[in-house]
């Protein structure tokens, strides 16, 4: 195994600088930005500011950055900060520079290469120990030092557990799961049903309904997770009740602020053509698949309502009604 404490973040974006960040804050780790953004790597290296993304927050000046691939080469952990749709493609194409011993830890929430579960499409294409980092987390709190936690999953966890020391003595706070399939689906699941809590609550300001709600997206969840071959316990770190929660229930997630917009009217019109956020676009994958695999609809009944909303076979009032009074 590669020296661990040489850790490379592909993206210099907000999750990207925000938890390397975090990690260079330790004198004994080296850690990088590697990043396709010129002026994102001179304001880095210059200021120690992110100017784009980060433009009033001081960084520590041990986190370097660069547009160089070739740090790949030294690096023991590399944390993969980019889009889902972009991550597969990305690590194909400079896999000739990646060290067949680093840890490869995926950060990103969606489907990659033919619709697949991003761990999987690498698992498939590279020898490397492959990890998921998914937790309740915005990355303006990580950036300003606030606690935050994380679901470290590996099929393997002996590959937490030789990760999980690097967390020590940050603010990121870490429980580990040997469920990488079931962290990974959780991470896509609760971007989809966020949405339709902020429709909900669009048209009742009501913490009983709210959670109401809540308690029943959690449990269509549930099943679904374990449908797919994912682990009940699962729901239970901090990617699962914690990464939902903070998605579905605060304004700052764009997948419930989307929610909340659809709710209020705001498109009437064409919402396929809008909407490309990663709940809107991983639903119609996800649907597909519970199809093909013969699930009962029952055991997804809320998200196929959503997905009316969306095709506009349904008003939103209709839907609304149906979430409310439908017992199944």
């Amino acid at each position: 195994m590669r020296n661990l404490k040489n850790i490379v973040f592909l993206g210099a974006g907000s999750i990207g600088t925000a938890l390397g960040n975090s990690l260079a804050v330790r004198a004994d780790l080296n850690v990088s930005l590697l990043s396709i953004e010129s002026e994102v790597v001179r304001t880095i290296t210059a200021l120690h500011i992110n100017q784009k993304y980060f433009p009033n927050i001081r960084l520590t000046p041990a986190l370097s950055a660069t547009t160089d691939q070739d740090i790949l080469k030294e690096a023991g952990v590399i944390f993969i900060a980019l889009p889902s749709v972009a991550v597969v493609d990305y690590i194909l194409a400079a896999r000739h520079l990646i060290p067949e011993d680093a840890i490869l830890v995926n950060l990103a929430k969606g489907f990659g290469f033919r619709k697949q579960i991003i761990s999987a499409c690498l698992a498939e294409y590279l020898p490397n120990p492959i990890c998921a980092l998914k937790g309740p987390s915005f990355a303006r709190e990580i950036i300003n030092n606030s606690p935050t936690s994380f679901t470290l999953a590996a099929a393997d966890l002996e590959i937490c557990n030789l990760m999980e020391p690097l967390f020590d003595e940050t603010n990121l706070f870490i429980d580990t799961s040997s469920d990488l399939l079931g962290v990974e689906i959780i991470s896509i699941l609760k971007n989809i049903y966020a949405i339709l809590i902020g429709i909900v609550d669009a048209h009742f300001n009501s913490p009983n309904l709210r959670f109401m709600m809540f308690t029943r997206a959690f449990n269509e969840m549930r099943k679904i997770l374990i449908h797919f071959g994912g682990q009940e316990e699962t729901m239970f770190h901090y990617c699962g009740i914690g990464d939902f929660g903070l998605t579905a229930l605060n304004d700052l997630s764009r997948n419930r602020t989307l929610g909340l917009l659809i709710g209020k009217g705001f498109f009437n019109e064409g919402i396929p053509n809008k909407v490309v956020l990663e709940g809107r676009i991983a639903m119609s994958i996800i649907l597909d698949k519970l199809k093909e695999s013969s699930m009962p609809e029952t055991g997804y009944h809320m998200m196929l309502q959503l997905d009316k909303v969306f095709s506009g076979d349904t008003d939103i009032a209709g839907f609304v009604d149906k979430m409310i009074n439908e017992r199944y």
